[in-house]
Order: structure tokens, then C-alpha cells, then sequence
């Protein structure tokens, strides 16, 4: 696990400038410091580097000499610094989003504790962190009317859009592109790769079924059963999905105490004590994360006859890869209108077949992987 994250920067005057740390109390040695800044210095480039100085294990981020911040993230010896560069990339991201006025200073506790967590994300955290951020978000949202862009002309439409200033290209197509939802490949006669959508995202909010199924069987009292069914009626029936409403739900899932929280709720309907017990798995501030879920509108709270309160979620939310079928009229339009090479719509039909049979191959293994689960449970191996 890691162990501190440090912001910093080169000033010509007085050399290495820590401007953040968590916790408060590490220490980095100037002399660490000069030898992070040295190797990226080597590069020039924006990217993450690993080294190791003494007992320290060390990934850093630069982000360029545009901005020229360094974000280092302390590890245990036997941390793998690969696999946080991800997590890097975003916490550089955000610091950078939030430059004015030191915006970025508080935030650095709740980054630390995004990064910590990383590796071990589920699928859906770290789908909804890419879909967090804006810049991959506005990549999406162009190959969902184009299908296939030119990497060249990204980046320059991209630096274009994109009003912040900072896109680490690299990194941002190497997320999509380990979240399987886009591919990166050549074809003969073109200048540059070309980048394909080859999965969408599917995002909407959901009812509680199994909860909602028998309310009683999971914690809730047989008279608010009732009440319970009529509060996510009532919120189904004025639903409509938005953008604005998927990035608001997307923060729940990617703060680590409040998804905690979720997975309980998920499974049971809790009382205060239930929930108090979170203390154990890393949720410190229950009243905070109860805030955040209200405030989203995914949870309420019903009271007894004794006055006893029971927390119970009163919608969920779906996101997951979805195949783009629509894309075959996208193709089938660019083709009539020769706004694509054929050989570039002809690649993309290649793709698109590959991808398919992948993803129902990953659900025949998946389908096949519950099956056996369930049958050993059944008989007790």
C-alpha cells in the first residue's frame, strides 16, 4: 500500500519546491527530490517514471514542462509502482484542473486515498473513473459519431477543445484502450494510427431488485415494506437519464468509503450500527457518506414505531461495456458518403467482428465461472 503522496515543482531559484504532502508528517530528502527531477529531466517528456532511492519505492508523474508539476506517490518495497500509473495520470489531472487559488491543496488527503486504492478497483470504479474525465469523455462522445479517428487529428482537435491546456495523450489512449473501449491499429496508405470504437459505455441508474423483491428478508420491517416499494416507484417515474446525472453518481462510485457503503447497501437493508461497523473496512466519516448518498438521491431512511431507523437504497446504478451495434449505420453512412477510406471502413468492420466475438466469448466464461461456483456451493466443495 502506499505510503505518502508529495506534489512538487522545480524553481530555478531555490531548486525542488514541495507544494503538498500527505501525511503531513513524511519526509522526502532533498537529495530524493533532485534525483526524481533529474530522471524526468532526462525524457523532457510528460509520463511516469519508477526508481528506487534508498528504502523509498518511488512513482512519480510529470506533467510536462508546460506546468512542470511532479506528483510522487511513496511505496512499500514490494508495491508494484505500474500499477498506479493510471491513478497518477488522474490525480495529475485533477491538481491541474484545480491550480487556481491552490484549489488542489485540500484535496490531497481524499487523492491520496483514490491512489491507494487503485489497483484493486472494481470494474465499475474504474469505468466510472474514465468516464469521470473530460477529456476521455469528449474522445467517447466524438467516436460515437465518427467510429474511426485519425490519432493525429485527435490530438489536434483534442488541443483545440480542450480549453484546460493539459492532455497527456499516451496515457489517456492507453486507458481507453485497457478498458476495452477503444483499439489503436494501422492501415496501409494512412498516415497515422487510427483509433476505433470498439465497445460504448452504459450507464443509468437501476432499481434495487433484490431488495425491492422482499424488503423484509433483507432487514426492513413488514410495516415500511410498503413504503419502501412506493419511494422507488416515485423516483422511477420522474428518472431521466442525463450526463449531468451519471458524473454526479460516477463520484460515488469512485470515493472509496462512500462505494463501501454502497456494496453494504446493496445487499441489506442497515441500521446506524450496521453501518458503524463500516469503521472496520476504511469508512471513517458515516454521517459524510450518508450525506453524499441522500444528496445523490440513492437512499432513505424509514422509522419505526420505536423510532428506529433503517437505511435502504432506493436506486442503484448500471455501468458497464455495451457492443455498438448503431456504429454499422455510422459505417454504412460514411461509406455512401466517402467521408472514410473504404480501407479504413473495411479495417473497422474487422475490428468490430473481433470485438464482438471477444465480448461474448468473456460471457460465455463468465456464465461458465458461475455455474461452477453455484454447483460447488451446492454440494459443499
Amino acid at each position: 500500500m502506499p505510503v505518502g503522496l508529495v506534489v512538487m515543482r522545480w524553481d530555478e531559484r531555490v531548486g525542488t519546491e514541495i507544494l503538498a504532502k500527505y501525511p503531513e508528517e513524511i519526509t522526502v530528502s532533498d537529495k530524493t527530490l533532485m534525483q526524481v527531477y533529474s530522471t524526468h529531466e532526462y525524457s523532457g517528456e510528460s509520463g511516469m517514471i519508477s526508481l528506487m532511492v534508498g528504502a523509498l519505492n518511488i512513482a512519480s508523474y510529470y506533467t510536462g514542462p508546460d506546468k512542470g508539476f511532479y506528483i510522487l506517490l511513496l511505496l512499500n518495497l514490494d508495491d508494484d509502482p505500474d500499477a498506479y500509473e493510471g491513478g497518477l495520470v488522474d490525480v495529475a489531472q485533477t491538481i491541474l484542473q484545480n491550480l487556481e487559488d491552490d484549489a488542489y491543496i485540500p484535496m490531497i488527503p481524499s487523492l491520496f486515498r483514490r491512489l491507494s486504492v487503485y489497483p484493486t478497483l472494481t470494474t465499475e470504479q474504474q469505468l466510472a473513473m474514465t468516464y469521470q474525465e473530460e477529456i476521455k469523455r469528449m474522445i467517447l462522445n466524438r467516436l460515437r459519431e465518427e467510429g474511426v479517428v485519425s490519432k493525429s487529428e485527435l490530438m489536434i482537435w483534442l488541443k483545440d477543445k480542450y480549453k484546460q491546456g493539459f492532455v497527456d495523450m499516451e496515457s489517456v489512449l492507453n486507458d481507453l484502450i485497457k478498458r476495452e473501449l477503444v483499439k489503436e491499429t494501422s492501415v496501409k496508405g494512412m498516415p497515422s494510427e487510427l483509433i476505433f470504437l470498439i465497445n460504448d459505455l452504459m450507464m443509468l441508474r437501476i432499481p434495487p431488485v433484490n431488495l425491492a423483491g422482499n424488503p423484509v428478508d433483507h432487514g426492513l420491517p413488514a410495516q415500511l415494506s410498503d413504503d419502501y416499494k412506493t419511494e422507488i416507484k416515485n423516483f422511477f417515474q420522474g428518472y431521466i437519464p442525463s450526463e449531468d446525472d451519471n458524473l454526479r453518481v460516477v463520484d460515488v462510485f469512485i470515493d472509496p468509503q462512500v462505494y463501501e457503503t454502497l456494496r453494504l447497501l446493496r445487499t441489506s437493508i442497515v441500521t446506524r450500527n450496521d453501518l458503524e461497523k463500516l469503521k472496520k473496512k476504511g469508512v471513517d466519516d458515516v454521517d459524510e457518506v450518508l450525506k453524499v448518498l441522500w444528496d445523490n438521491k440513492m437512499i432513505q431512511v424509514f422509522q419505526d414505531e420505536r423510532n428506529n431507523e433503517y437505511y435502504a437504497l432506493i436506486t442503484d446504478f448500471y455501468i458497464d461495456l455495451v457492443f455498438p451495434e448503431y456504429m454499422l449505420n455510422v459505417i454504412r453512412e460514411e461509406y455512401v458518403n466517402k467521408s472514410k477510406a473504404e480501407e479504413v471502413l473495411v479495417e473497422y468492420l474487422t475490428v468490430l467482428e473481433d470485438a464482438y466475438y471477444a465480448m461474448e466469448e468473456a460471457k460465455k466464461i463468465a456464465a461458465s465461472g458461475k455455474e461452477t461456483g453455484e454447483e460447488e456451493a451446492e454440494t459443499g466443495t
